[in-house]
Order: structure tokens, then C-alpha cells, then sequence
């Protein structure tokens, strides 16, 4: 098959390294990069640390409002689609690419898979939660990093074409945490920092970036933290913290942001991570590092009730509080798969490719049947 996948940002490379090996086994992968992420810090040092192949198509679309991104990338991408003719379109996560990627390949009438299918936030304010909710109604083929996201599916009435197939994020540090940790020693030497006596802070989300109030919750929280705190600043976030006037601390050192291998040997080392991405939640569960999520809500319940994540959202006294209290001392069961869901995934597209809209009626009839049991249901007085 010739398969076009659609990437745009960090996450997106990372998931995309596993999946494009095994499928370049036996197909065709046209790598499409929409340039969400154009920064070199955010794109290019991916490709180099994942050895990822050159994209065949970038974009250039860059950074803008949602809807002038997402318009722009859909565009472009539809030319690519007109010009490659693919028998189907990988898109994966819940960034405008994805939904960029969903929309177009949609309209043309090219089967579409959605690797990382039915994660839910349950906060329709999150433009990543609307982003996952239109990818998931397109999609012909569902691929789900749990067990909780095929439940979330199943009772939006989509139930064919899904599959629990583990995260391909596990599947890229199964692969590449030995080589992040050749060079971790070195890397902390120049950081003049100690394997467990640092936290580590990650914040990029436009709920926190673009609203003063959370931003400088986040830094009075940090700012109050006894303890060297190690901060790689997402381009936005470092804007916003200009922008707003806002000031870190001696304790908390304001890196450039890193590549791929340089992030996985610090967050393997640090003694907390506090983050606002859900990547960074699954690999701070991976690698056994105890999270502070800066959220009021998750898409990865699953890691706070086994106890080794914690939502303390943006007000500093929880941020302190967690900082202070919360050391998870139980077990990590295997919530997110093997560290094979790359292979499953090419295994299932090579034995079924999806045809364009296969299970589109079975799921809307799905969902008039529950519309309809509802409306026999009576309503309270």
C-alpha cells in the first residue's frame, strides 16, 4: 500500500518513528510534515535523535490561530493527497495536524486511521479535545493506547475498526532509552545537576500559556519549590512569560528546548516531573517518575488512580502541596501495552486495509439505538 502519514509536532515524531519502521517493511510511507512545529529546537533534532526519515512533503505552515492553521494545513495537504493518491492516511494524537489530516483525507474519501484513537479529557475547552472528538467520528480505523479509551469509543457508538494495540510512545522508548542514557551522565555534567536531586518542569498548553493567571500560578508554585528545577521552555511558553512579565526564580534554570534523547535521559533521572503534556505523563509512568500534572483533568486517568500521577492544576499551594506529599510506593502495572503496538498496528493494516467509510453506518446506527432507549427513559419531575 502507499500510505501517507500526517505529522506536525514533537509528539507526532515520536509516535511517528516506530510506526513508519515497521510499516516501511512492506509499504509504501509518503511522511508529510505540516511545520506546526518548525522551530529546529521542536522538529528538526527529532528527526536527527529518532533517525526518522526525511519528510517528503514539509509544509511550512508555521504557527498562527487555530483556525487560519488548520485551514492553511488543510489545503496544502489536500494538494498532497490529490498528487500521491494513498490507499489510506495515518494521522495520530490530537494536534491541529491531526485534525488538519483527518478533515482532508475525509473530503477525498481516503481511508483514514487514528493511531492514539479515544483518549478523552473530557474538557471540551481543550482545543486538543475537540481535535481527538472530530478525528475519531472520521476515522475508519480506531488504534488505542488502553483499554479505558476503547470503552470511551464504545459509548460514543463507535465499536468496528478498533483496537487496543498499546502506545507506539512506549514502543520509542523501549527503543531508544539505552542510547538516551549513554549520553545522560554527560548531559547532566554540563547541567551541573545530579541523577535524582532535580525536578523537571514542562509547560506548553495554550489553557496555561495563553492565560496569565494559570502561567504565573505555575511559576509562583515553582518559585516556591526549595529545590533546582530544571525548565526546558517551549518557544510560546517562554513569549508568554515575557509577555506577561512574569519571573523564575535563582533555582530554576530556563533551558532552550531539548531533542528527543536529551529529554528521555532527564526525565529518567529527575526525582519529579511536573508537566502539562500528556507525552510527558506517559513517559514520566515509563520510565517509574513520580508526576505533577499542572491540569485540572486528564485523558490519562488510568496513571493518577494507580497512583503514580497527580492533577494539582495551576493553584501554587497544590503544586507545593504535591511537591511536599505525594510519593507513589505502589506497583505500575502495564496500562499502555508491551512496547510492540508498532508492529500490531502494520500486522493489522497489512491482513485488513480500511475502505473508506466501512463502519460508518454501524456506528450511527449504534448511536440512534441509544438515542433511542434514552428517549424511553423518563425524565425526573
Amino acid at each position: 500500500m502507499k500510505i501517507v502519514s500526517v505529522v506536525g509536532a514533537r509528539p507526532e515524531f515520536i509516535q511517528a518513528a516506530p510506526v513508519s519502521f515497521a510499516l516501511r517493511r512492506e509499504h509504501r510511507e509518503v511522511l508529510v510534515h505540516t511545520g506546526q512545529h518548525y522551530d529546529d529546537a521542536m522538529s528538526r533534532v527529532f528527526f536527527e535523535d529518532l533517525n526518522l526519515p526525511a519528510p517528503d512533503y514539509h509544509l511550512g505552515v508555521g504557527s498562527g490561530p487555530h483556525g487560519r492553521q488548520t485551514g492553511e494545513m488543510m489545503a496544502r495537504l489536500e494538494e498532497v493527497l490529490l498528487r500521491e493518491r494513498p490507499d489510506l492516511v495515518i494521522v495520530r494524537g490530537d494536534t491541529n495536524s491531526t485534525l488538519a489530516g483527518a478533515l482532508a483525507a475525509a473530503k477525498l474519501h481516503i481511508p483514514l486511521v487514528h493511531i492514539e484513537a479515544g483518549e478523552r479529557s473530557f474538557n471540551k475547552f481543550m482545543p486538543e479535545e475537540i481535535n481527538r472528538l472530530v478525528a475519531d467520528r472520521l476515522a475508519d480505523l480506531h488504534f488505542c493506547i488502553t483499554r479505558r479509551a476503547v470503552k470511551h469509543l464504545a459509548r460514543e457508538g463507535i465499536t468496528e475498526g478498533v483496537f487496543f494495540v498499546g502506545d507506539v510512545m512506549l514502543d520509542a522508548v523501549r527503543i531508544y532509552l539505552p542510547r538516551a542514557m549513554e549520553r545522560a551522565l554527560d548531559l547532566l555534567g554540563r547541567l551541573h545537576v545530579e541523577p535524582r536531586s532535580y525536578l523537571l518542569v514542562t509547560v506548553h498548553r495554550a489553557g496555561n500559556t495563553d492565560n496569565p493567571q494559570r502561567l504565573a500560578g505555575i511559576l509562583s508554585g515553582l518559585n516556591a519549590i526549595p529545590e533546582p528545577i530544571l525548565f526546558p521552555v517551549h518557544p510560546r511558553t517562554r513569549q508568554a512569560i515575557a509577555r506577561y512579565g512574569l519571573q523564575a526564580g535563582p533555582h530554576i534554570r530556563m533551558l532552550e528546548p531539548v531533542g528527543y534523547l536529551d529529554m528521555l535521559a532527564l526525565e529518567a533521572h529527575a526525582r519529579m516531573i511536573l508537566t502539562d503534556s500528556g507525552g510527558v505523563q506517559r513517559e514520566a509512568y515509563f520510565l517509574g517518575v513520580p508526576c505533577l500534572t499542572l491540569r485540572e483533568e486528564t485523558e490519562l486517568m488510568e496513571t493518577v488512580e494507580v497512583g503514580w500521577n497527580r492533577l494539582v492544576g495551576t493553584d501554587p499551594r497544590r503544586i507545593l502541596e504535591g511537591w511536599q506529599f505525594f510519593r507513589p510506593a505502589g506497583p505500575r502495572p502495564p496500562l499502555f501495552g508491551d512496547g510492540h503496538a508498532a508492529e500490531r498496528i502494520a500486522a493489522i493494516l497489512g491482513q485488513s486495509p480500511p475502505r473508506f467509510g466501512q463502519h460508518y453506518r454501524r456506528s450511527e446506527t449504534i448511536g440512534r439505538l441509544v438515542q433511542e432507549a434514552m428517549g424511553r427513559i423518563p425524565l425526573p419531575s
